[in-house]
């Protein structure tokens, strides 16, 4: 019995395509259907317990300080998603310079 058979019979799995990022619109669509417990509004909040509720200076001033996260959040994670690319790129380039050795190690052991 050959070993290697086994392994050429195996399938290839496909996987599915990465959606799109959200449009700002979309963003902003789900931003404004939140309700006012969303978790994600309450951690911003935990994050700036020094700012006080109450007036409309304060809570002006509380969103401010949410939107310009969001902002730097939002700006990271483009900045992340430039370096995934760059590493996929690099990760696709390792796929066929391996699969050439591998062709290259077959072409020899034939």
């Amino acid at each position: 019995m050959n070993i290697s058979m086994g392994a050429k019979n195996k399938k290839r799995v496909v996987l599915p395509s990465r959606p799109d990022p959200p449009t700002v619109e979309q963003i902003l669509e789900d931003i404004n259907r939140a309700f006012s417990n969303d978790p994600v509004f309450n951690v911003l909040e935990d994050g700036n317990q020094d700012t006080k509720r109450g007036s409309s200076d304060n809570e002006a001033e509380t969103k401010y300080l949410q939107s310009r996260r969001y902002l730097e959040m939002n700006e990271r994670l483009q900045e992340v998603r430039g370096e995934l690319v760059q590493q996929r790129e690099e990760l696709w380039v390792a796929k066929e310079q391996l699969e050439k050795s591998v062709a290259g190690v077959k072409g020899r052991a034939l």
